[in-house]
């Protein structure tokens, strides 16, 4: 008997899909323990996660069964296994706090994530925070003449390490078009929410300069478009006239490493489906 699974759709909206799925749930010994939709009206679309016991089926067995159904209305599907930790590249420059967030939180037990790798622009002198332990470290220094064969021996990497998914936690260089598009819907981002108002060095020292009153971070996915892939979570925090640029600074790093520590979860347990250039979030 195999633990719970997760089956995410989405397809053209239609009467009955719920009702069909969960009726193949039931026909194959399942139960389900959580099931969230939504029916997307202006694009005419249905989305849907079911989390459940098989039962005696297995996921193969499942997936079996559901082929016809997901012939007929044409959906795009994913199954798996609900608490697979999932190979994950993790990706820094020299600002470490959400790398080391994100290992702690792993340590933990909060991410359902298996470190493959770790790899950096600058070298491991940089990470004095982080307690890498025994995950394999990659120095990949990166120029504009080299950019082009760095980013060939990172996907290489990925391959080589079975990576699905792709974490920037603060690495500091834009992804070309190709790179971006080689991990399209695998690669996710964090970035204060300042962008584009400040851009370059010290955003936090403009935005200090011109009177901010919140401060926030946003987690998406990583597209061509710089900072415009579809969203999949952020948050904001107020601030006044006494906070000074260090002060922004702490707490914009605590909000950066609560976004993206939220985004990576969610995305690990298949609660984010893409739609055209949004997401669809399904919370828990």
């Amino acid at each position: 008997m195999s633990g719970p699974l997760v089956l995410t759709l989405s397809c053209a909206d239609r009467p009955g899909i719920t009702a069909r799925v969960a009726g193949l749930v039931f026909q194959t010994g399942g139960n389900i323990l959580e099931a969230q939709q939504f029916n997307d009206r202006e694009a005419d679309a249905f989305f849907m996660r079911v989390e459940f016991d098989p039962g005696e089926a297995d996921r193969a067995d499942f997936a079996r069964q559901l082929e016809p159904l997901a012939r007929e209305l044409a959906m795009e599907w994913r199954l798996d296994e609900r608490d697979r930790p999932r190979r994950t590249l993790l990706m820094v420059s020299k600002f470490d706090h959400c790398l080391a967030d994100l290992l702690y939180r792993w340590r933990v037990g909060e991410l359902a994530m298996n470190p493959v790798a770790i790899v950096s622009n600058h070298g491991r002198e940089w990470l004095t925070h982080v307690p890498i332990g025994d995950i394999p470290f990659h120095h990949l220094p990166v120029t504009r003449e080299t950019k082009s064969e760095q980013e060939a021996a990172v996907r290489a990497l990925a391959e080589e390490t079975g990576a699905e998914l792709v974490v920037l936690a603060r690495y500091m260089q834009i992804l070309s078009d190709e790179q971006a598009a080689y991990f399209s819907g695998r690669c996710i981002n964090i970035h204060h929410s300042f962008l584009p108002g400040f851009k370059g060095a010290q955003p936090y020292h403009q935005a200090h300069a011109r009177g901010v009153k919140m401060i926030g971070a946003t987690a998406h996915y990583v597209t061509a478009d710089l900072d415009e892939g579809p969203i999949i979570h952020q948050a904001a925090e107020p601030i006044t006239h006494a906070d000074t640029p260090e002060a922004m600074i702490r707490k914009g790093r605590d909000i950066e490493n609560r976004v993206l520590a939220e985004a990576v979860r969610l995305h690990l347990a298949d609660r984010v489906l893409l739609s055209a250039g949004k997401t669809i979030v399904f919370s828990g």
